[in-house]
């Protein structure tokens, strides 16, 4: 029992998916009813999702850092799929995968593209960048809640 135990905790506690910085999937804690705020040093190449409650709708963000070392954020629904309530990303590797089309997208293609089967960008007039911090507002929120009435992230 012992050598099971221990197996399983070693199994966690080596996993990269575990407690390390630059784990895949990362989901940071929600906020409601305010401004986003993602501080830009725990931004890494790997996607972090930061889940936003707006007058009881629940949003989420994700933000990454791409090959060429700018931040990009987008919201975690697809453009096509947003609809199906499945239309959201999860990281495999160094790609975003949509899961309800399967569509895979690079990191660099995130907060580029604007229609079609990607991530719904949140461009740089939509938020306010500083050095430190990277900010959406509440009410930029509010105006994207509709893609996420059917959001049925798991």
């Amino acid at each position: 029992m012992k050598s099971v135990l221990c197996s399983v905790v070693c199994m966690f506690a080596l996993s990269p998916l575990y407690g390390q910085t630059g784990a895949l999937n990362v989901v940071k804690p929600a906020i409601a009813d305010t401004d986003l705020v993602i501080r830009t040093a725990e931004i890494t190449e790997n996607a972090v999702f930061f889940p936003v409650d707006i007058e009881g709708t629940r949003l989420e963000v994700l933000a990454v850092r791409a090959p060429d070392g700018t931040i990009r954020t987008a919201f975690n629904t697809c453009q096509v799929c947003y609809g199906s309530g499945r239309g959201f990303y999860k990281q495999q590797g160094t790609v975003l995968v949509c899961q309800n089309c399967g569509n895979r997208f690079r990191m660099s293609q995130v907060e580029r593209r604007s229609g079609g089967c990607n991530p719904v960008p949140v461009f740089p007039a939509n938020k306010t960048v500083t050095d430190t911090t990277i900010t959406i507002s509440k009410d930029f929120l509010k105006e994207a809640k509709a893609i996420f009435a059917r959001w049925k992230r798991g």
